[in-house]
């Protein structure tokens, strides 16, 4: 590869996970944001109705799209790099004729059964009208996905970063009017709620109806110009049939491995709630722990693989073409230095919330006594004894989640070297082998829970030890995968170790500064901000003193020339 087109190709990575990342951030604040006010104007009821139309879309959703676009940026990007644009565009064609089939024979499935999904699967006969408002959704997504796809073969990835953007706002602006005007209206409760999950429905139509747009009037001809040939665009293609068998047998099994962790999560809730009544709780009492849980710890669990996620999506089309180019070398740094920064970013919030999990969930949730709310509610939880005996006087929602996010941290970290892992062994043609990985982590997961949950001593905690197992099966099965079929094996000591030295000297900063600092200031929303701050000026110099970041890894952030001018000369890398 010459190296013009090695700066190219890693500038288009470089600036395709920055967009995303910016993307997913702002994403997740729409999605906070939205659900505040949402709560406000549907009440829990209304709520209810919202989340189990919502639940059965993502199902829907998980099924429908998982795999194909991962699918489509491989075989995109296989075809660019061999030169062959001719055969991008009938991948393309094939794609979204697969993909307007899915979505049409879904979104029929879930507006004329939603009537069975809401009474059978639900069992909340009052979300029908969600569903079906719902719906249509799935139709829209499964086309937006069939664009992503195409873009992101081309390493472009603005186009996906608006379009979610578009929906997200959709979901947020559109939904909230519509629920306003709906109660102004007088509708019911469970109206007022599908005129609100509507919004997102009108949020995705405009995501499609963007990156549409962007598709026609999108000039391919410079970001293909480094792979350009004589007969590109009259180069012989493969028969529609094998580019099929091709896109099927690549999406199935990256569907399957995205399904099977929701699949064990959906039978941990039973196994959770069984478990904790067979050693005592009530129904109520074991909801109520699993709530907390599920509500607080698991939210903020999932936050920090936000930022390692756009790696990994612009990691399989960079490592099929090089593939393709037989640029192993190149490929090798490429992976190197893809998952050392996800090690550097991940390793820090990791131990950063193990250490401080109390004080950023009540800088969140608050601190009120639950022992208080209890008592004034007159709730059915003050006569279960074994919910009482994890409750004080001074124990609130965010001190009862604290424990069970410490040791849920573990997996944040183990989450984002699953997505690079996984990235690594999708480029490499071998998407079934993260499914192997996943169904003996879920086997793991739901039998662990079951042992741990069922001991009185253990109880409630089992549930994040038992991700923490899962992870960990996980991430070790893909790592024996990525060297026996992609020839990759890590240093330990560039990626890992160094990252992990400092992250450990992150965590004790910010444990000292939150117990120094709240020696002198009472507000503990202000002690944890200073205290967090702390710890991040303490892991950047940390990093850069041991020496964690190497010349070849500047390559790789952005305006990392300019930055690593500027720190050799302050003598901070080499």
């Amino acid at each position: 590869m010459s190296n013009t087109t090695q700066k190219t190709s890693t500038k288009m990575f470089v600036n395709g996970v920055l967009i995303l990342t910016i993307s997913n951030i702002l994403v997740k604040a729409i999605g906070l944001l939205f659900k505040i006010p949402l709560h406000d104007i549907l009440g829990d009821d209304g709520m209810g109705y919202f989340n189990a139309a919502y639940t059965i879309y993502t199902t829907f959703f998980m099924i429908s799209t998982a795999g194909l676009p991962v699918a489509i940026s491989y075989m995109v990007s296989r075809s660019r790099a061999a030169g062959n644009f001719n055969q991008v565009k009938k991948i393309m064609r094939i794609a979204f004729v697969v993909f307007f089939v899915i979505g049409s024979v879904g979104t029929l499935a879930l507006f004329f059964g939603a009537g069975f999904f809401a009474n059978t699967v639900t069992e909340i006969p009052e979300s029908k009208y969600c569903i079906m408002a719902i719906a249509p959704t799935l139709f829209f997504v499964c086309l937006t996905s069939a664009f992503r796809g195409y873009f992101q073969g081309h390493q472009v990835m603005w186009p996906t970063a608006v379009s979610q953007l578009l929906e997200s706002l959709g979901k947020l602006l559109i939904g909230i009017l519509l629920a306003n005007w709906s109660i102004a209206r007088g509708d019911s409760l469970e109206i007022t709620a599908a005129w609100t999950i509507f919004g997102l429905t009108i949020g995705v139509l405009c995501g499609m109806g963007f990156i549409w747009i962007t598709k026609l009037l999108y000039n391919t001809s410079k970001v293909n110009a480094e792979y350009e040939l004589e007969n590109s665009y009259t180069m012989a293609t493969d028969s529609t049939k094998a580019l099929l068998k091709e896109l099927v047998v690549m999406a199935i099994p990256v569907t399957l491995s995205s399904s099977v962790m929701s699949l064990a999560n959906l039978i941990d809730l039973t196994v959770i709630s069984r478990q904790l009544q067979s050693i005592g709780f009530t129904s109520k009492g074991a909801a109520a722990l699993y709530g907390n849980y599920t509500t607080l710890a698991v939210p903020m669990f999932n936050l920090i693989p936000v930022l390692v996620y756009p790696i990994g999506y612009s990691l399989v089309p960079m490592i099929s073409a090089l593939i393709v180019q037989k640029d192993e070398q190149r490929t090798k740094n490429v992976i190197t230095s893809s998952l050392k920064t996800a090690a550097i970013l991940s390793m820090p919030c990791t131990v950063g919330m193990a250490v401080l999990a109390e004080p950023i969930l009540s800088l969140i949730y608050g601190g009120a006594s639950l022992l208080d709310k209890y008592t004034a509610e007159g709730s059915e939880l003050l006569s279960d004894p074994m919910f009482m005996s994890y409750i004080n006087a001074e124990t609130s929602s965010a001190s009862l989640a604290a424990p069970l996010l410490a040791i849920l941290a573990v997996s944040s970290f183990l989450v984002c070297m699953l997505s690079i892992t996984n990235s690594i062994l999708q480029a490499n043609k071998r998407p079934y082998l993260p499914l192997i990985s996943m169904l003996i982590g879920a086997v793991a997961k739901v039998l662990a829970s079951y042992l741990l949950i069922g001991n009185e001593s253990v109880g409630i905690y089992g549930a994040p030890i038992s991700t923490d197992i899962c992870y960990i099966i996980v991430v070790i099965c893909n790592f024996y995968f990525c060297a026996k079929y992609a020839n990759f094996r890590p240093s330990v000591g560039k990626v890992f170790l160094k990252p992990l030295v400092a992250a450990a000297l992150c965590g004790g900063a910010a444990f000292g500064a939150y117990e120094l600092v709240s020696m002198v200031i009472s507000n503990l929303k202000i002690v944890t901000i200073f205290a967090i701050g702390a710890a991040a000026v303490v892991y950047v110099v940390a990093i850069l003193l041991l020496g964690a970041l190497e010349k070849d890894d500047f390559e790789f952030i952005p305006a990392g020339k300019k930055l690593y001018g500027i720190l050799t000369k302050l003598k901070l890398v080499k």
